[in-house]
C-alpha cells in the first residue's frame, strides 16, 4: 500500500503537511485521545503516518482500560452464509459465484435452521446470517427465514444482512429501504451486520467492487436502520489499494453518523485477503493491522467497543491487538465461509475455551456478552 499518496475524494484539512511530524505532537495528539478529547482527522491521519508502534500499543491500552477496565468480551454464535449465488462480481471477492459455477451453494430454510438449533443448543446467542445477492430467491425467502428463526427462542439475537443486501431486497420488492427493514424487523431481525462498507472513498471503491452501492448508499442504510431501531455494526476493509488519507476519510463518515445516530454498536477493521481479481496484492501485516486497530479507537471516540476479528487476522493476531485498543474478539462463529474462502489459514471457528485462554494470555477478564455487550452469566 503507498502511505503516503493522498486519495482525491478523502476529506483531510488543508496545511496539515508536516505539523504532526514530531514525536512531541504526535505524543500530544496520543494524550489528548487517552484523554478522551476528539481527535481530528489530520491528527488521525498522522498517527497512521508518523506513529510508533509502542506509543500506539500504550495509548490503545489506556483507551481500552478506561472504557472497559479489565475486561474484554467475546459470544458464542454462529455464522449462517445462506448462499454464495450472486449477481455481483467484486474484484476482491473470491465468495460469490454464478449459478451454475463450480462450488456455488444455496441452503434451504430446514437447513439453516438445523444449523442455527444445533448452535443454540451449545449456547449461543447471536445468529450472523448473511449471503450473495440471489438472482431467483423472492423477499419473502428472507422473511419466511427470519421467522423459522425466531421460533426458536427470543433470548438469541438474529444478526443479518448487509447494505446490498437490504437494498437488493428494496429493489425486489419495488420499496423503500425503510419498508423492507421494518419487514425484516416484524420477521425477527435484531441487528444489522456492518458487513459490505469496504472503503467509502469512491476511486478505491470503484475498483475493488464495481456495482455494488456507493459509501453514501452504505451509510443510508445504516442510517435508515438506526432511525427505526435496529442498531449495527461498522466496518472498514484495510489492506488493499486505499490510502492512510482513505482511511481517515472512512473513519470520519463513521463518526458523523455515530454523532448522528447513535446506532453503532461496534467497529471491526477488516484486514484484506488477496483474491479473485485482486490476488496480486498482498495482504496488510501484523503492524498495519494494530496501527488500524490503535488509530481507529483513538479516532472513534463514540465507539463503545472495537472489534480485533480473529477470523481476519488470525487469534494470535487478535490477541496482540487487546493491547492497542481493542476490547472483543467476536465469536465462536463455527462456521465461517467469506474469508476463508479468499484463502484465510485461520480456524472455521473457535472453542470457548480458546477465545477465554487468549484473552487470559493478554492479561484481561474474559466476559461472555451477548449482542448488545450485555454481560450473559
Amino acid at each position: 500500500m503507498q502511505s503516503r499518496e493522498h486519495s482525491s475524494n478523502a476529506v483531510i484539512p488543508a496545511g496539515w503537511e508536516g505539523r504532526l511530524s514530531s514525536a512531541a505532537l504526535l505524543s500530544g495528539v496520543l494524550e489528548k485521545a487517552v484523554a478522551g478529547e476528539r481527535i481530528s482527522e489530520a491528527e488521525a491521519l498522522a498517527l497512521f503516518e508518523e506513529g510508533d508502534m509502542e506509543s500506539l500499543s500504550r495509548a490503545g491500552r489506556a483507551m481500552r482500560e478506561a472504557r472497559h477496565g479489565s475486561k474484554a468480551f467475546y459470544i458464542i454464535n454462529r455464522h449462517i452464509n445462506y448462499s454464495n449465488i450472486c449477481v455481483l462480481d467484486c474484484d476482491f471477492c473470491a465468495f460469490g459465484k454464478r449459478r451454475r459455477e463450480e462450488g456455488a451453494y444455496e441452503l434451504t430454510i430446514p437447513e439453516i435452521v438445523g444449523n442455527a438449533r444445533a448452535s443454540i443448543a451449545m449456547g449461543a446467542r447471536e445468529i450472523h446470517i448473511v449471503g450473495g445477492l440471489h438472482p431467483t430467491w423472492k423477499f419473502t425467502m428472507y422473511l419466511d427465514m427470519l421467522r423459522a428463526l425466531r421460533a426458536l427462542g427470543p433470548e438469541v439475537t438474529l444478526k443479518a444482512f448487509t447494505a446490498i443486501e437490504i437494498l437488493h431486497f428494496a429493489w425486489l420488492t419495488k420499496s423503500t429501504v425503510g419498508d423492507v427493514l421494518l419487514q425484516l424487523k416484524e420477521a425477527g431481525l435484531g441487528c444489522l451486520t456492518g458487513g459490505g462498507a469496504e472503503i467509502f472513498a469512491e476511486g478505491p471503491r470503484r475498483r475493488i467492487c464495481r456495482g455494488k452501492e456507493t459509501g453514501g448508499e452504505w451509510l443510508e442504510v445504516h442510517r435508515t436502520a438506526h432511525k427505526l431501531g435496529i442498531p449495527s455494526t461498522a466496518t472498514m476493509l484495510f489492506g488493499h489499494i486505499e490510502t492512510y488519507a482513505d482511511r481517515v476519510d472512512h473513519l470520519r463518515q463513521l463518526r458523523e453518523l455515530q454523532d448522528e445516530t447513535g446506532g453503532f454498536i461496534a467497529f471491526l477493521p477488516l484486514a484484506f485477503k488477496p483474491a479473485h481479481r485482486l490476488s496480486h496484492l498482498m495482504e496488510p501485516g501484523a503492524d498495519e493491522t494494530l496501527k488500524t486497530i490503535a488509530v481507529s479507537r483513538a479516532y472513534l471516540d463514540n465507539f463503545d467497543h472495537i472489534k480485533a476479528y480473529w477470523i481476519s487476522y488470525g487469534l494470535e493476531l487478535a490477541e496482540r491487538a487487546l493491547a492497542f485498543g481493542a476490547d472483543d474478539l467476536d465469536g465462536t462463529i463455527e462456521e465461517e465461509r467469506i474469508y476463508h474462502m479468499a484463502g484465510a489459514n485461520s480456524p472455521v471457528s473457535q472453542t470457548v475455551e480458546a477465545l477465554r485462554g487468549a484473552i487470559r494470555k493478554a492479561g484481561l477478564s474474559p466476559v461472555l456478552r451477548d449482542s448488545f455487550y450485555n454481560t450473559v452469566s
